[in-house]
């Protein structure tokens, strides 16, 4: 079977259980967490595969898992039909008095659940040096290699010039943005640009980029900005109708030569 029936299949069979199934984004062999899986709950909860530089489960862990709880399943639903009572004989001695039929106990309940907790609150300020090995992650995820100490030295060189990226948090560095001003000889007012942003992927759909985009907004009308750019790669088709959501309009396109 190839990788892609693998992930069907491997997707499939957490759907079945309510979970849901996150591969890594990364495309390259050998970068960052290539080839990696994670698993999430209801709510998004964290269940296997989740480490500070990305994802770290293989498919043959993602599957024992799954194997595991659906054999727990299996146990479960015995236990919860309880035995059958014994059954009550055809025949008796004229002699002995009629009596109830006893009844086997009812099986105990199975406990409920503990409620899941509450995911902590999102927020979203500007990068810390702290940040730097999370930041790598993200980055790394959309492809472009990373590390924690080459990050900080952008950050540095980043607040320097006083365009300090901005992080979204929840409990940890869950997304990030980068923003430009440009002054331009053709408007009157500068240019503002997102330059970079990527969101984990377990916390996509989460009002995770909303907010680091209207944070972004509110970055550059501040410095005097008349118009908010954004660029997205060309295959990045999600990314598109996220921000024509958000109303962005495509006014042009963009082109790109290696120096």
């Amino acid at each position: 079977m190839g990788e892609t029936g693998r992930d069907d299949r491997l997707r499939e069979a957490a759907a079945n259980r309510g979970l849901k199934l996150v591969k890594s984004r990364v495309r390259t062999p050998g970068k960052g967490d290539y080839g990696r899986y994670g698993l999430t709950g209801a709510g998004g909860a964290r269940l296997l595969g989740f480490g500070k530089s990305g994802l770290t489960a293989t498919a043959e862990e993602i599957e024992e898992y799954l194997h595991k709880g659906a054999a727990a399943d299996w146990k479960s639903s015995l236990r919860a039909a309880g035995a059958r009572p014994p059954a009550r004989s055809k025949k008796r001695p004229a002699a002995e008095p009629e009596r109830r039929r006893a009844r086997a106990p009812a099986p105990e309940p199975e406990p409920e659940p503990e409620p899941e907790p509450e995911p902590p609150p999102l927020s979203v300020r500007p990068a810390r040096p702290a940040d730097s090995e999370a930041i790598a992650a993200l980055v790394t995820r959309l492809g472009f290699e990373a590390d924690s100490g080459a990050i900080a030295a952008r950050l540095a060189a980043l607040k320097k010039g006083r365009e300090v990226p901005l992080v979204a948090e929840r409990g940890e560095v869950v997304g990030v943005l980068a923003w430009h001003v440009t002054p331009v000889l053709h408007r009157p007012k500068p240019v503002g640009r997102i330059t970079m942003m990527v969101v984990a992927e377990e916390e996509r759909r989460r009002g995770v980029g909303r907010a680091l985009v209207e944070a972004a907004c509110e970055e550059l009308r501040a410095k005097g900005c008349g118009l908010i750019e954004v660029t997205s790669n060309v295959d990045l088709s999600g990314a598109h109708g996220f921000y024509r959501r958000l109303g962005f309009e495509r006014t042009s396109y963009r082109f790109a030569k290696e120096l």
